[in-house]
């Protein structure tokens, strides 16, 4: 593990060379071969030391992390073509990644606080500077308040947890809790911050307006990795608090699945594609955060699942959303339909990307949410009307996104065809190849 941080740590200096753009880039597809030998051969990546180490969970993250911002890098060349300050956005790029990493492989609680928090600032540099509309501070601005103002209490309960249980290492965290109000108090503190990085439902304003403003790297990195370290958080901190949980599951699955179907109406009226594509995340994570909740083995692996596969799904459709815009002008559906006269050879993979989002065979998304409806059935039969209604208005919401921006007449200055580049089909093949073929293997998924 050591040596893989190293190699992305030593990628700072190349971001300063000529030509280090593709070099960073062609190093962290070599990152992520590399991992995957390490874990072919059967390494022991768990007993690293005493601070960092990989579980199942984490080891596909981290890989999912370096994979999406390879492919970041990939999707950005019109920053390289212009000179728009490529080498700050290049070690920018890089050290959102190493934080990633850091985070993801940090086996103590207040490591993975400090790199969860550390990961916000690239993520902030990058809607300011490369950002497209004036807006962009006011989303930057969102996403900074909504993140601190819930991470603060985050903080103190975990120098809580140091002082009543003596360590922070997830393996040995074990604290004896009632059930009283100083224990809830402690349970939504350390809760909050991961709720919000999510986000659930009434707390995820943030995240669409993030989107919209800003550049398709930081699209790619919000909806593919950032939204997942909720998730993983809540994984390894909810053992510590299963007692005081079991009274609180049911108010989390019901503003999960209530917000899931609520967000999923909103997208059904939405004009911006960034904006239907972020709020479409904020559905599948409510699904996630209800698995979760359930402490369910099922719930926990099917929530791992469509963690991963959103992170790749999300993240292409991003990819098709600014490819539009590049070509366009404009990220409105009203003006940019007709796509599929404009930009024929582009329209296979909206197609292909969207019956991923609705969790078509054979994605990853399917497994995960087979695995989180029965997850969610067997917590409580009341949860089926809402679990069929997400499904369904899923299917509305992508469907209408594809019909909306491929048929039709087109806009009236729009005229000639465009084809695509090399470069970004294989930026979308990057992102459906591993969404599809990783189900062959589901079995490396199964939390047992």
């Amino acid at each position: 593990m050591l040596k893989c941080l190293l190699l992305v740590f030593m990628l700072t200096p190349i971001c300063f060379i000529k030509g280090g753009w593709w070099m960073v880039q062609v190093l962290m597809f070599v990152l992520v071969f590399l991992l995957f030998m390490l874990y072919g051969f059967g390494v022991d990546l768990l007993c690293v030391s005493y601070f960092m180490g990989l579980d199942c969970v984490s080891f596909f993250l981290v890989v999912l992390s370096v994979w999406i911002g390879a492919l970041m890098l990939m999707a950005s060349e019109g920053t390289l073509r212009y000179k728009y300050y490529d080498r700050v956005f290049l070690l920018l790029v890089v050290w959102l990644t190493l934080f990633l990493v850091l985070a993801f492989s940090s086996v103590d609680l207040l490591l993975f606080y400090l790199f969860f928090e550390s990961a916000l600032i690239p993520t902030l540099l990058l809607i300011f500077g490369w950002g497209y509309q004036p807006e962009r501070l006011q989303a930057g601005s969102y996403l900074l308040f909504y993140t601190l103002f819930a991470s603060l209490p985050m903080l103190v309960g975990i120098l809580f947890i140091m002082r009543f249980n003596g360590s922070l290492v997830f393996p040995l965290i074990s604290v004896d809790l009632g059930l009283d109000m100083f224990s809830y108090l402690w349970y939504f503190s350390l809760l909050g911050a991961f709720l919000v990085k999510m986000p659930m439902f009434l707390v995820h304003l943030w995240l669409p307006k993030a989107h919209v403003e800003a550049p398709i790297a930081g699209s790619m990195i919000l909806a593919g990795i950032l939204l997942k370290l909720g998730g993983y958080g809540i994984m390894r901190v909810l053992k510590v608090f299963s007692l005081v949980h079991c009274g609180f599951s049911w108010l989390w699955i019901s503003v999960s699945l209530v917000g899931g179907f609520v967000v999923s109406l909103i997208c059904m009226r939405q004009a911006d594609l960034s904006a239907l594509i972020a709020y479409s995340s904020v559905v599948h994570m409510g699904l996630v955060l209800g698995g979760l909740m359930t402490l369910s083995v099922w719930g926990f692996s099917g929530a791992f699942l469509v963690m991963l596969g959103h992170g790749l799904c999300s993240s292409g459709l991003f990819c098709l959303a600014n490819i539009v815009y590049e070509r366009v002008g404009s990220r409105s559906m009203v003006i940019g339909r007709g796509l599929l006269s404009f930009m024929p050879s582009i329209t296979l993979w909206w197609f292909l990307l969207g019956v991923c989002n609705m969790a078509a065979p054979p994605s990853l998304n399917l497994m995960g949410e087979i695995f989180l409806l029965g997850s969610l059935v067997s917590w409580d039969y009341l949860c089926i009307p809402f679990l069929g209604l997400i499904s369904f208005f899923s299917a509305c919401y992508t469907l209408y996104m594809y019909s909306s921006s491929q048929h039709g007449k087109c806009f009236s200055s729009v005229y000639s065809s465009f084809g695509g580049s090399v470069r970004e089909y294989m930026v979308l093949f990057l992102h459906w190849f591993p969404l599809n073929v990783l189900i062959l293997k589901g079995d490396l998924f199964v939390l047992i």
